[in-house]
């Protein structure tokens, strides 16, 4: 690989996981940068994760029992190896089967995985085939020209498939056999890599108004070639969207029409301009789709209070310099605005003349996703992760049942399921005393750590209206400084929660946390009761167990189901799988379930030396632990999606050729086209030769 070139305004020092600092520019703002926003003294979670790893390791060979709860107390919590440090950490027992083939795996992984590599190129498992399946600039809406990387227009952007996508959803099409509607997320834009001799310091208002027309969701109907497993987009079609960051918003829930959201533009307080930052998302049983804002803090300039602070809101200019372009990017003028953005967005992907909507209700802050899974009564229930280093998850338990029909009055309740309910926050609890923590991961005295998790209230609505559970915080407060709600009621401080799944099959919620290597630095927290060891550059994925089973239960028991890095270090686990026969992994992001139960991990700034991919991990059965790399994607790229069905795998290859000193003139990559034309991000699918299932 080419050596890095030197890029104007790049800090300096090393950069989380395998980011470069190109990346963390444009997607995050420098978050990791930053001072870090969330300076409660609440307890941190890999604190307690480390601490319960570390003395049940040792004492039960690393097994992962889920101890079933007793009576009206906390739930139990499983067992697992150290995150960090003990010496035994990851050993687990030895499965009663040899080394894994590709025939004998986990059904739904039948594949040979694909090695660790660092090739410019998707790269997939011998007998299956690729194809892209739409590109940043693509024409979706009627007159929307061809793109012309050197002829660019805002007009034209918007009516063309937006930058960088994320979160992918496919949807059926009413009446229209082998075709499907696919929904992205287009997070961010990187105008260093959009524009032939962009000047940081000085974009243009044309490369601004293209930037914002390139945010966003896109909504395009495609066609499967059933020979071949291709999917080819259909433009033009009816159903066919674009979303910008000028689109028109309804703002739902407590704060809607509160003094926090009303600005000089919109004196209501109930109508936004646009969406930025859209992460990852979810998909609703009545037919929505959702979607995260994330780091929004990045796009507004001159912050100033504390809760701009708390928030990452920065006190000078913007990198992409919007706040020259339009006020309301500065908040010194325009100091609500910025409380209009950090929510989830729902989107009806059926109906184009339709509003999107943000609700307030689940909580203001990076929201990475929202998932939902229905409580036996018909309610949803939307997990959510605060995507930044020692902050929080969220649960959202909806108040209102589901109505199932076509007619229009269904779909307005259906749309109004979210606005109604009540908002929770985690706390995790360890029961060992923190002298017997000193940072090397020995067995605290008592011999065992019993870990549970309670689900903390902070806001319930109901048609009549809106109250807080947070001492000295109104409703409106909680739902747009959440983030201070949740500090307030002592929540538990994660590693950046970022994607959150529940089991369509087993109930259990998997929690993606990609890493947090400032733990224990100087400043920040240090080893307690479990986090015997500091650092954690390669993330994990939490398992929780709600009491019951049912989704609303206001405890649950968690474990840790898979800490990431290479196999051969010690600190690695796999659910007990034997680790020669996995493949390794770091910073697990997007998180998706196939219909076998197989849960299909997606990363984010490989922190191993090599490209980020797509794995496939069974959660149960006898191969539970086995995980497999099913794909690995170009130069630069982030894996987003991902999405699995029976006959393909889509992913959203985001921002290839993202590495330092590149640009349109000096690209990193040559992905998807080739020599001599622009890197573009890109939707791929992958599918099997022969046209069978996936790894069966």
């Amino acid at each position: 690989m080419r050596k890095p070139l030197p890029l104007i305004g790049t800090p300096s020092g090393t950069h989380p996981g395998g980011r470069s600092a190109m990346t963390c520019r444009f997607r995050c703002g420098d978050a990791c940068f930053h001072e870090v926003p969330n300076t409660s003294s609440n307890e941190y979670v890999g604190d307690v994760i480390a601490g319960a790893l570390s003395r049940r390791s040792m004492m039960r060979a690393a097994a992962v029992v889920t101890v079933a709860a007793a009576g009206a107390g906390a739930a139990g919590v499983a067992a697992a190896p150290s995150a960090q440090a003990a010496p035994v950490a990851g050993k687990g027992p030895r499965h009663p089967h040899p080394e894994p083939s590709a025939r004998e795996a986990a059904r739904g992984l039948r594949f040979t995985p694909v090695a660790p590599n660092t090739r410019d190129a998707v790269v997939v498992p011998e007998g299956h085939r690729q194809g892209v399946v739409i590109r940043w600039g693509e024409p979706i809406l009627r007159g929307a020209p061809a793109f012309d990387p050197d002829r660019q227009s805002a007009r034209a952007q918007a009516g063309q498939f937006g930058y960088n996508n994320d979160y992918l959803a496919l949807l059926p099409v009413r009446g229209e056999r082998g075709r499907q509607l696919l929904v992205a997320n287009h997070e961010y834009t990187n105008e260093v890599l959009m524009f032939r001799g962009y000047d940081p310091g000085n974009p243009t208002r044309e490369q601004v108004e293209i930037a914002w027309a390139a945010h966003g969701l896109s909504a395009v109907v495609v066609e499967e070639d059933r020979r071949t497993g291709r999917l080819t987009p259909v433009p033009r079609h009816g159903l066919n969207r674009r979303v910008t960051a000028t689109t028109p918003f309804l703002l739902t829930g407590p704060a809607a029409g509160s003094d926090l959201v009303r600005t000089s533009a919109d004196r209501s307080g109930t109508r936004v301009l646009g969406t930025l930052n859209n992460c990852s998302g979810g998909t609703t049983p009545w037919g929505t789709t959702l979607h995260g804002e994330e780091n929004f803090n990045q796009y507004f300039a001159n912050g100033g209070s504390a809760t701009d602070k708390r928030y990452g809101i920065g006190g000078g200019a913007t990198e992409r310099k919007w706040e020259r372009f339009d006020k309301r990017f500065d908040v010194s003028r325009e100091p609500n605005e910025v409380h209009r953005f950090g929510y989830v967005v729902e989107f009806d992907p059926y109906d184009p003349d339709s509003t999107p909507r943000k609700h307030t209700l689940l909580g203001r802050f990076k929201h990475e996703a929202a998932t939902v899974r229905m409580t036996r009564d018909g309610r949803p229930v939307v997990y959510t992760g605060d995507d930044e280093r020692f902050d929080y998850f969220y649960k959202f338990v909806g108040g209102k049942r589901m109505r199932h029909g076509a007619g229009r009055g269904v779909r307005e309740h259906n749309l109004s399921l979210l606005d109604e309910g009540t908002l929770y926050v985690a706390r995790l609890t360890g029961d060992s005393p923190a002298v017997d923590i000193d940072g090397s991961g020995r067995l605290p005295r008592d011999g065992e750590f019993d870990g549970s998790g309670r689900w903390i209230p902070l806001v319930t609505a109901t048609a009549r209206g809106a109250v807080s559970h947070v001492e000295g915080m109104t409703a409106e407060e909680v739902c747009v400084f959440t983030r201070l709600a949740g500090d307030r009621v002592g929540a538990t401080k994660m590693d950046r929660p970022e994607d959150i799944e529940p089991s369509p099959r087993s109930g259990k919620v998997y929690v993606a946390l990609t890493n947090n290597s400032n733990r224990g630095k100087a400043g920040y927290a240090g080893p307690d009761e479990a986090n015997p060891r500091n650092g954690n550059k390669h993330g994990h994925i939490l398992e929780l167990t709600e009491r019951f089973g049912r989704a609303e239960s206001l405890t649950f028991a968690w474990s840790l189901f898979l800490v990431a890095g290479d196999p051969q270090d010690p600190s690695t686990y796999f659910a007990g799988f034997p680790k020669e026969a996995v493949s390794p992994i770091s910073c697990p992001d997007n998180v998706a379930f196939d219909d076998h139960g197989n849960l299909w991990i997606s990363t984010d700034g490989n922190a191993l030396g090599t490209h980020d991919g797509l794995f496939g991990v069974a959660t149960q059965g006898p191969r539970r632990g086995e995980l497999k790399q099913f794909l690995t994607v170009p130069t630069g790229a982030e894996t987003c999606g991902p999405l699995v069905q029976d006959r393909r795998v889509l992913v959203a290859v985001q921002h290839p050729g993202e590495l330092d000193g590149a640009s349109v003139e000096r690209p990193a990559s040559t992905w998807p086209d080739g020599p001599g034309r622009i890197v573009r991000p890109s939707v791929v699918a992958v599918w099997r030769a022969d046209g069978r299932d996936i790894g069966v």
